[in-house]
């Protein structure tokens, strides 16, 4: 007889490498057109790549380059802006939840 187990998806944060549920992580997604946005609900269509909710982990993956790598893009200094503020967003959001 088979036991019904859920499992949660996985994913792993690009800064810091630490593995977590999908819905514990804030996900970046590239769209084609090269618009770099904050996934709040993790279902955006195009290159995508998480980050721990944690202030920490972005700085390390924007100083790094890592997020950079991991959307296969360059983000200007305003695109990096903008994403900090989605960013907090974003994990207000996932705390509020």
């Amino acid at each position: 007889m088979k036991t019904s187990s859920t499992k949660k998806p996985m994913r792993t944060c690009v800064a810091c490498g630490n593995n977590d549920a999908k819905m514990g992580l804030v996900r970046f997604v590239r769209s084609k057109e090269g618009e770099v946005s904050c996934d709040t609900s993790g279902r955006l269509p195009g290159r995508g790549a998480y980050l721990c909710a944690d202030e920490a982990c972005l700085t390390k993956a924007m100083k790094q380059g890592k997020l950079n790598k991991a959307l296969r893009c360059q983000l200007s200094i305003e695109d990096r802006q903008r994403l900090e503020e989605s960013f907090r967003d974003c994990c207000q959001l996932s705390l509020a939840k």
